[in-house]
């Protein structure tokens, strides 16, 4: 029988010893291993970090949009805006309303202004006109187109006016000129004709004198010429240089010794001409 011994350090160490050599390793470590204490879980705040190329993908995705949204915008915007024309002057086709002088659709009143070119424009339908035919000393001879009421002075203007050569003292400027009249701008020193509706009519008739207004074959210059039906710059200029090459005409039926004048160009010209 064995006694008990005594609880001391040294058998407490060898105790354990012992049981180190008999216990299995887990239990050992359990033993051997401190207890560590769980430390408690610190919050603090959260921070979300985004990488480069999340952010350059989410600008793309943007820009995108917009611009969508722009074209969008742009097909779905307002249409073409329609100018409506202003009726406020159209009122010609009311009763008693009239249209202003050359105001009319496709007329003109220039024919009838100073300066303008004989016959140029028309007239609205149903207004009247005056043809009047201008020659000798203005810029633009020729047959105008006049309003009632029209004076020499107007038929001048309407031929392109006075030329500096002309001697208007010997034309009564406010005298009415009619439908189908001619009126001759002359030189200083040549015959002034007026009024000659007929070429062929009694002298006393007119202001001109002799002849009944027919233009002077031994006076009248190439351009006074040109004024007579069926002559041209070429005609006329024959004519001025036979009177030059021969003389004077000595009569009316010497014009048709000129080149180029058969007897239907006399024939028109007969009533027309007059030797002084």
């Amino acid at each position: 029988m064995s006694l008990p011994l005594p609880e001391t350090d040294d058998v407490t160490a060898l105790r354990a010893r012992l049981r180190g050599h008999v216990e299995p390793p887990s239990v050992r470590r359990t033993a051997e291993a401190p207890e560590v204490e769980d430390e408690p879980w610190e919050s603090g705040p959260v921070r979300w970090e985004v990488s480069g190329r999340a952010a350059t993908a989410v600008a793309v995705v943007l820009v995108l949009a917009v611009a969508v949204l722009g074209v969008l915008l742009w097909r779905g915007g307002p249409g073409d805006v329609v100018v409506l024309p202003d009726t406020a002057g159209l009122t010609t086709g009311a009763p008693g309303a009239s249209a202003p002088a050359g105001a009319a659709p496709g007329t003109s009143s220039e024919g009838a202004t100073p300066g303008g070119e004989a016959g140029e424009g028309t007239q609205a339908p149903g207004t009247p006109t005056l043809l009047v035919h201008v020659v000798g000393e203005v810029r633009e001879p020729g047959v105008v187109r006049l309003p009632p009421g029209s004076r020499v002075g107007d038929a001048i203007e309407a031929a392109g006016g006075a030329k500096r050569t002309a001697d208007l003292a010997a034309l009564n400027l406010a005298a009415p000129v009619t439908d189908g009249e001619q009126v001759r701008v002359p030189k200083p020193g040549e015959v002034a004709l007026t009024n000659p509706q007929s070429s062929g009519g009694d002298p006393a008739g007119s202001t001109g004198g002799a002849g009944g207004g027919a233009l002077d074959l031994n006076t009248a210059d190439a351009a006074t010429l040109e004024t007579l039906p069926g002559v041209g710059p070429v005609l006329a200029e024959r004519i001025v240089s036979h009177r030059d090459q021969h003389g004077p005409f000595a009569s009316v039926d010497a014009l048709q010794d000129v080149s180029g004048i058969g007897p239907a160009t006399f024939d028109r010209l007969r009533d027309l001409v007059r030797v002084g």
